[in-house]
């Protein structure tokens, strides 16, 4: 398990993390999302031991992280900003990752080769970036590794490549029990693999919920009245928009007691919509800050 307790980091005087808390389960597959600037690479560099907390707690099983080698060795990280030596060839970096984490196989290097089209003797600073992705995938999967931290992972991937990387790390998760935690901001993405979310703003949690408990908590209502009618003064409403007799709510709670109460107001329409990771993102952080802004050119 992943914790993150209180967990406080200021740079030159901004607080870049604000009493920050995160609960990974063992096995999950966690998508970490929030605004630019909310916090996320911060607390994923605290994750892979690169930073130390100015107060708090970042632990895998009780342990710390930073200073670690033990733990450390059990984390796979993938940053944005892949790192290779400039001379280092794709099997010179695997010999340098190999020597790195004791867990490292080779065998299984070899075998990924196949879902990696990349000649093992090319120089990485020679390859794409989303070769170099490829790359970093490749030796991060041969580490057979318990945790998997990922910053934007596939960005630079062609749909074929993030297709086949998300399906060596799901059936990961599901062979050896591996912990994955993600940070995109390709939100549709993260909806089809993460099983928990935890949704970040300036250096705080806002929620953190597994993702079928959120979907069942935030409801999108399209309904319409023959006059005028008073929605319910104590309904949660998150977001409301009209056009002409057609209302459009964003609603929290329960979508079979929200509707059934909407009901009961004898609409002359109403219809229950499932909304997307995306939706309920932009709607949980609110605000006039992350509202979409009409602005005249």
């Amino acid at each position: 398990m992943i914790e993150v307790k209180n967990v406080t980091k200021s740079f030159d005087g901004f607080r870049a993390l604000d009493g920050l808390n995160i609960t990974v389960p063992r096995g999950a597959v966690y998508g970490l999302v929030g605004p630019n600037g909310a916090g996320k690479s911060t607390v994923i560099r605290h994750l892979a031991g690169i930073y130390r907390q100015d107060a708090g707690e970042v632990l895998v099983d009780g342990a710390p992280v930073f200073d670690n080698p033990a733990v450390k060795s059990r984390i796979a990280y993938i940053p944005d900003d892949i790192f290779y030596y400039t001379q280092a060839t794709i099997r010179d970096m695997m010999r340098f990752t190999r020597d790195l984490y004791p867990g490292f196989d080779t065998d299984c290097f070899e075998k990924l080769g196949e879902a990696f089209p990349l000649n093992p003797k090319r120089l990485v600073r020679k390859l794409s970036k989303g070769q170099q992705k490829q790359v970093a995938f490749w030796l991060a999967l041969a580490q057979r590794p318990e945790i998997v931290i990922l910053d934007e992972p596939v960005d630079g991937l062609d749909p074929v490549m993030r297709r086949q990387v998300w399906s060596l790390l799901l059936a990961d998760v599901a062979e050896r029990g591996t912990t994955v935690l993600v940070s995109s901001h390709n939100l549709r993405e993260l909806e089809d693999v993460c099983d928990h979310v935890g949704i970040m703003d300036h250096g705080k949690m806002l929620l953190e919920r597994s993702l079928s408990e959120l979907q069942d908590n935030v409801v999108k209502i399209q309904l319409a009245f023959a006059q005028e009618t008073a929605l319910p003064a104590d309904l949660e409403i998150l977001h409301r928009s009209e056009t002409g007799r057609l209302q459009q709510l964003i609603l929290r709670g329960k979508p079979d007691v929200l509707s059934a109460r909407l009901a009961a107001l004898d609409p002359l329409f109403l219809d229950v919509l499932p909304l997307s990771l995306e939706e309920i993102f932009i709607y949980e952080l609110g605000g006039a800050e992350h509202e979409v802004k009409d602005i005249v050119l």
